[in-house]
């Protein structure tokens, strides 16, 4: 497994690539409290968009071409820990532009990955849904020298919805080389399961509002040591409230919480409803 080719994650549990809730603060959060590796949500090698890299995370890209690839990632190899190729976003946008789980042309996808990996020495990773193609999307990836792999096991028809089918990436697992990270439905229930099965595991939405999934003593709300480092790295208000609604979740009074923070117009009101005097 070569502990994804000398990354030495302090863990096997990594932070899913997700675009709202991944900001910089939110990933340092994870990183600090147990995450092995934490993701940025998809970037399009194309985007003029200013990035907040400073924790050295995996960058997500989903080009639907080796366009630009080369410049976007010689600009930022440097604040990177890797990079990742995404062929599992099932989005709207995904479809309209051909990239993502929408991207199938196996000949397209190798020049794709050709151009990732001759663009840097950093590891480098895919990101596969369920298809019929999942199987040549592997061997494509261990044909450019990929480190790793990601298998989300949904239909690009099921989106996020319905059951993860795990025994189809454990059979693909069992069909590669690659350190496989599992990707789908992961909490704190299956964690250790996944883990005998896979070399990592991806957790996304079970934790969002909630980075103390990936801490041994996960029984606090975060939100305040979030707030600090959203402060330091001046995060725009609509972000921290956005994020303000979803530390919500295990907090006794959430509905009440939510129906203040969504009138919640400075700064300083958020912090009265969560009670943060410092």
């Amino acid at each position: 497994m070569d502990e994804i080719k000398t990354l030495k994650p302090r863990s096997r549990m990594f932070l899913a690539p997700m675009l709202e809730p991944n900001d910089i603060a939110f990933r340092l959060l994870c990183k600090k409290l147990g995450a092995g590796l934490t993701f940025t949500g998809m970037t399009s090698p194309l985007s003029k968009k200013k990035q907040i890299l400073e924790d050295k995370p995996v960058l997500q890209l989903f080009p639907n071409s080796p366009v630009g690839i080369k410049k976007f990632v010689k600009k930022f190899d440097k604040q990177v820990s890797g990079w990742d190729f995404n062929l599992g976003c099932p989005s709207k946008l995904s479809k309209r532009l051909k990239h993502g789980a929408f991207l199938t042309d196996l000949e397209k996808i190798s020049s794709i990955l050709k151009e990732i990996r001759s663009s840097t020495k950093k590891p480098v990773f895919i990101k596969i849904r369920k298809s019929s193609k999942a199987e040549d999307l592997i061997n494509i990836a261990e044909k450019e020298n990929f480190d790793a792999i990601t298998i989300h096991p949904r239909t690009i028809q099921q989106g996020y919805s319905g059951k993860a089918d795990v025994n189809f990436a454990k059979k693909l697992k069992q069909n590669t080389k690659l350190p496989v990270i599992y990707s789908g439905d992961v909490n704190k229930k299956n964690i250790l399961l996944l883990l005998k099965i896979f070399d990592f595991v991806m957790v996304g939405r079970s934790a969002i509002g909630n980075p103390g999934i990936f801490s041994k003593k996960p029984n606090k709300n975060y939100f305040k040591d979030y707030l600090k480092l959203a402060e330091k790295y001046s995060l725009p208000f609509r972000q921290i409230k956005y994020q303000a609604m979803n530390f919500t979740k295990s907090e006794k009074n959430a509905k009440e919480m939510r129906r203040k923070l969504v009138k919640a117009k400075t700064l300083q009101q958020i912090k009265e409803i969560y009670k943060i005097t410092s």
